[in-house]
């Protein structure tokens, strides 16, 4: 028998919480983020769930060429656009539409030979100071694309640093209309975040939602539940082991949890090579037979400890849910001093993926 340990994917789930973002987004057109293997869920899969999303946004060109080698149509936007002068021949081998954000990237555009012509994106830097054009070179940038005889379109845009925040969109927007107020294009600002958040102010013409597809909460302060998401990935194993401890003794590498009292331990066949978070402190919550429990002690390579002295009928194959259906990848990752995010697109490639 294998290694009791799978991650499940619910397609259905992936369809569901499109809606969600479908329903905030108004009129606006969804680029659905499949970027980082579509957030460890599964590239191709995932476009399949997703394909009324109207297009595909990623960052590698092998995963556009993948998509497109299994029939999908739609558009794909490249977020980090490309990366050197061989790539634009890419752009148009794989129909791909770039995100220019650097005077390189333009730079390369007007020395290519175009076989046709490119819509783009203009990425406008309005305080996250990351990628895009800061006040002093918009308008070159602009004026540039406009210019080009192999440019279609031009979208405006920009990424919010703190919509799930305190500090919000509201600077951000602010600054981005004011820099891109002169010019008329479309535009496309709203993440996950600002789209549950701020629909009205952000949605634009395209909006961008990563994470909620997913079926977890950019907002620390509202769960996936009460947004109407469903996890799309659950993390299943089971007991493997069970240990009877006395008050005084320790578990795992490092003896960093000391057992106050006689408790038994269920031992998982889950640990961080399988991409579970190895700083989880004891305490992070999980599920055994259904039932809540925590885990105790240091998480190693292919193991970690769960309590089960309140779960009697715990034993060696009792099921265990590390994250996903009745427990929630965000409070997994709270726990852990993370975010969603990273625990999902953590999943090893030794994990059996299942698609329900």
């Amino acid at each position: 028998m294998p290694r009791p340990i799978s991650a499940t994917i619910h397609t259905a789930a992936l369809t569901h919480n499109l809606g969600v973002a479908r329903a905030q987004a108004g009129a606006s057109r969804i680029w659905a983020v499949l970027k980082a293997n579509a957030y460890g869920h599964g590239l191709l899969r995932a476009a399949k769930a997703l394909q009324a999303a109207d297009g595909f946004a990623i960052l590698d060109f092998s995963e556009a060429e993948r998509l497109r080698e299994a029939g999908v149509h739609k558009p794909i936007l490249m977020l980090e656009g490309f990366y050197k002068a061989e790539d634009i021949a890419l752009l148009f081998r794989h129909r791909l539409t770039p995100v220019i954000h650097s005077i390189e990237q333009v730079e390369m555009l007007e020395k290519a030979s175009f076989d046709g012509k490119l819509d783009v994106y203009l990425k406008v830097n309005s305080g996250m100071n990351r990628l895009g054009f800061a006040v002093d070179n918009v308008r070159l940038a602009w004026n540039a694309l406009e210019a080009h005889a192999g440019i279609d379109s031009v979208t405006l845009m920009t990424h919010f640093a703190d919509a799930e925040g305190e500090g919000g969109v509201a600077a951000q927007l602010q600054w981005f209309n004011e820099l891109t107020q002169p010019f008329e294009g479309p535009r496309s600002a709203a993440n996950s975040a600002a789209l549950l958040r701020f629909p009205e102010e952000t949605r634009g013409d395209w909006v961008r939602p990563g994470i909620m597809l997913y079926g977890c909460s950019p907002l620390g302060f509202k769960s996936a539940a009460e947004i109407g998401l469903k996890p799309a990935m659950t993390l299943h194993s089971e007991i493997i082991a069970v240990q009877h401890l006395q008050a005084g003794e320790y578990v795992g590498y490092g003896r960093t949890y000391q057992a106050s009292q006689e408790m038994t331990l269920g031992v998982v066949a889950c640990g961080y090579g399988d991409g579970y978070p190895r700083h989880a402190p004891s305490g992070t919550p999980v599920l055994v037979a259904g039932e809540r429990t925590r885990t105790v002690g240091r998480v190693s390579m292919d193991k970690l400890s769960v309590d089960i002295s309140d779960i009697p009928e715990a034993y060696v194959g009792t099921p265990v849910t590390l994250w996903g259906e009745g427990l929630s990848c965000d409070e997994v990752a709270s726990a852990a001093g993370t975010v969603s995010y990273q625990l999902l697109c953590a999943l090893s490639p030794r994990v059996p993926v299942v698609e329900a």
